[in-house]
């Protein structure tokens, strides 16, 4: 080869050398331009309100913007899908709650992975479930609320936002430890199910703390457990369902943040060390509490080992509430 021909190659293999680390940026020079987080569901929603504080303060520690974009629908799976698609850079996650890993086992023929498209960032947080009666309820404890559907030819009635719903699904949960019948009346929704389950339309019904807190607080309506292992902060006098007597009972909703498949470990690691040190500031802690959430901050190798058991767990609850799966 002549001298200015090997020149030649070596200019292109210089070329290509950057090109490729333009490919995949080393965290050190990331970021560089404002972060998309994508938010699957409408505004004012808990996964909404508890990512985008959380986006406030890396905004401040990344010194890049991390903009909040809301792409509702399907249950999520428009804005996650996209993500799924997104080049995988860094510059576009998505923020979810566990529907993220419970919708492979109700949906069928879904355009995306869950978990082999995906690549854990953090969990964000844990938001009990609360078990609620009518104020005008004889029920007081878990043990009144078993009594007394045990006491009824029929068991009890309740109330969900819709099939598969978490609060469905903890229901069942419930049904199947305590072996009463029970009558599911799905809604559309969480807020048709609380006004009736107020009006004592139906006996009980399992729910978000943040939506139901503030008819607990108003005495409309009375919680009388916890779903999670450990009591809330929000509601420190009431038991957990473990505690009332069935071990083992732990089901919550949690929150969390993915990046594409392919994204940069390191590039992961760093979204991950900012995300947990905005859930450590006071002010994200407040916000969290007012909402009934828990703050956890996991690293991407912790998240990783607990959404594999959170897949597997609701995948035997969506299995034995005899769910069938469907179309998105």
């Amino acid at each position: 080869m002549t001298p200015r021909f090997t020149r030649l190659i070596a200019i292109s293999l210089t070329i290509l050398g950057i090109s490729g680390g333009l490919a995949a940026p080393a965290a050190a020079d990331y970021p560089d331009k404002p972060i998309r987080l994508v938010m699957p569901y409408p505004p004012g929603g808990p996964t909404d309100l508890l990512a985008r504080v959380v986006a406030m303060e890396m905004t401040q520690s990344l010194g890049q913007s991390v903009v909040v974009d809301n792409r509702p629908g399907a249950s999520g799976m428009i804005g996650t899908e996209a993500v799924a698609r997104a080049k995988p850079d860094g510059y576009t996650v998505v923020a979810n709650p566990s529907l993220h890993i419970i919708n492979p086992s109700i949906y069928a023929d879904m355009r995306y992975e869950p978990v082999a498209d995906f690549v854990p960032v953090t969990q964000l947080a844990q938001v009990p479930l609360v078990l609620i009666v009518p104020a005008t309820s004889p029920t007081r404890t878990v043990a009144d609320l078993v009594a007394l559907g045990k006491s009824r030819k029929n068991g009890l009635s309740y109330g969900s936002g819709g099939i598969a719903s978490s609060h469905h699904l903890a229901a069942e949960s419930f049904r199947t430890v305590t072996k009463i019948p029970m009558l599911h009346v799905p809604y559309k929704g969480s807020s048709p199910a609380l006004t009736d389950l107020i009006s004592a339309q139906v006996d009980f019904m399992f729910d978000s703390l943040s939506s139901a807190m503030p008819f607990i607080q108003s005495g409309q309506l009375r919680a009388i457990a916890v779903t999670t292992r450990q009591r809330s902060t929000a509601l420190p006098d009431v038991p957990t369902i473990e505690q009332s007597g069935y071990p083992g009972f732990d089901i919550g909703t949690w929150y969390g943040i993915w990046a594409p498949k392919g994204t940069p470990a390191d590039v992961v690691q760093k979204l991950s060390q900012h995300a947990a040190r905005a859930l450590q500031q006071p002010q994200v802690q407040k916000r969290y509490a007012a909402l009934g959430a828990q703050p956890v901050g996991s690293t991407p190798e912790d998240f990783a080992n607990y959404q594999a058991a959170e897949t597997r767990k609701w995948a035997e609850i969506v299995r034995r509430a005899g769910i069938q799966k469907t179309q998105p």
